[in-house]
């Protein structure tokens, strides 16, 4: 994550959500739906905000409705929120399970007659129905809709996350220059796939997701082949549609893909026979590494195109804390203690609330708060914390990965 992000550091420090979920389910019964690009798509830009998770979320048109989504290049059909098609009385057709991060998720099918979406217009087809927690994007507040591979695959989309911002125009269009690394939908898994190399190594495929809020992860099996030792190495939890799992996490100096060179790349380790490996897939490309760059996804010329911002290169940063949290109201919630860590140290448990720190309680607007930069805070600050149990604790802040 960019050193920006502050407000979502402090809640979800590398941990944003990965919300990868590429379909094993019956595709949509009805017929191949019809699109049309506007003549004008080029300068019908789509504004967005990051997610404290890390995703692209914005606002499109279905059937007249204005629902508000996730850009998600990981999910093989676009999806509305169960909560979102119940609260309409929309009849929804059973249509099995899909593969999650964190674990299988039960989808349906409901038929739709227009979809919106910049220059784009999408008259007829079906979209998934499957439930989108709020957890899954790192927000207090759930969206209603995932736009996935099948909405975007026969377009260039074209991400400027310096000015939040995105659109689709024809594919093979180039709007800018940059570094060109390979880029294909998955014909089995129906997902943008990628690749890179670590150590000389090439490992591929992997999702090119933009709904996942991390950098960069692999499965155990590809780590294992790229055959690195890190000079440090803790953990951290992801939230994705099928709930937490909990990874490793490194720093790269060096990872490339294509003819793009990246330093202080974020990458983090799936457990063996974890959701990658499941898949048949060696990790993913997230928003968190994508958001660095103005981006060019167009799997249909075979290519994405990376340029890079002013801060491409800059290292992460990091927890001095290994305290993670979620805000809920007038506190926060620990979500997980990294490894290694001053908190580890301190015997800090998951699970545990925190209702005043340094004297100030927590505010409705912690995320966005000056307070929310505690838990990366300067080596050797004293943070002092009132517990909502009753207790005080202090925790001394000190670098460690």
């Amino acid at each position: 994550m960019q050193p920006a992000k502050l407000s979502a550091l402090a809640v979800m420090l590398a941990c944003s959500a990965a919300m990868a979920a590429p379909a094993r389910t019956v595709s949509p019964t009805r017929p191949t739906p019809t699109d049309v690009l506007a003549p004008d798509a080029e300068g019908r830009w789509v504004p967005f905000d990051l997610t404290p998770g890390n995703q692209i979320r914005f606002t499109l048109d279905v059937d007249g409705v204005a629902v508000t989504a996730i850009l998600d290049t990981g999910v093989s059909f676009s999806v509305l929120s169960r909560a979102f098609v119940d609260a309409r009385r929309l009849k929804v057709r059973s249509g099995g399970t899909a593969s999650a991060v964190g674990g299988s998720v039960p989808i349906g099918w409901i038929d739709t007659k227009t979809i919106r979406l910049g220059g784009l217009t999408r008259q007829g087809g079906s979209i998934g129905v499957t439930a989108l927690p709020a957890t899954a994007t790192g927000s207090a507040r759930p969206i209603e809709m995932l736009v996935g591979r099948d909405l975007t695959e026969g377009y260039a989309l074209d991400v400027d996350y310096a000015a939040r911002r995105f659109r689709l125009i024809a594919s093979g269009r180039m709007p800018f220059t940059g570094a060109i690394a390979p880029l294909t939908v998955s014909r089995d898994r129906l997902v943008y796939s990628g690749e890179i190399v670590l150590n000389g190594r090439r490992l591929r495929p992997l999702i090119v997701d933009t709904g996942d809020g991390n950098a960069v992860t692999l499965s155990a099996e590809s780590w294992a082949t790229a055959r690195l030792i890190p000079p440090a190495r803790t953990t951290t939890i992801s939230f994705g549609l099928g709930g937490a799992i909990v990874t490793d996490l490194v720093v790269l100096d060096e990872m490339t893909t294509g003819s793009l060179t990246a330093r202080n790349v974020e990458l983090q380790i799936e457990p063996a026979g974890g959701f990658s490996q499941r898949m048949g897939m060696a990790g993913r490309i997230g928003s968190g590494f994508l958001q660095r760059y103005r981006v060019l996804l167009d799997p249909k010329a075979g290519r994405m195109v990376l340029q890079p911002g002013p801060d491409a290169d800059a290292p992460p940063v990091k927890s001095t804390s290994g305290v993670l949290v979620a805000a809920e109201k007038d506190r926060l919630r620990v979500l997980h203690v990294m490894r290694g860590s001053p908190a580890e140290r301190a015997g800090w448990q998951s699970g545990e609330t925190i209702c005043m720190i340094d004297g100030t309680p927590i505010p409705a607007d912690y995320p966005g708060s000056a307070l929310s930069g505690w838990s990366i805070g300067a080596t050797g600050r004293v943070v002092a914390f009132d517990m909502c149990d009753g207790t005080r604790r202090t925790l001394a802040l000190r670098p460690f990965y």
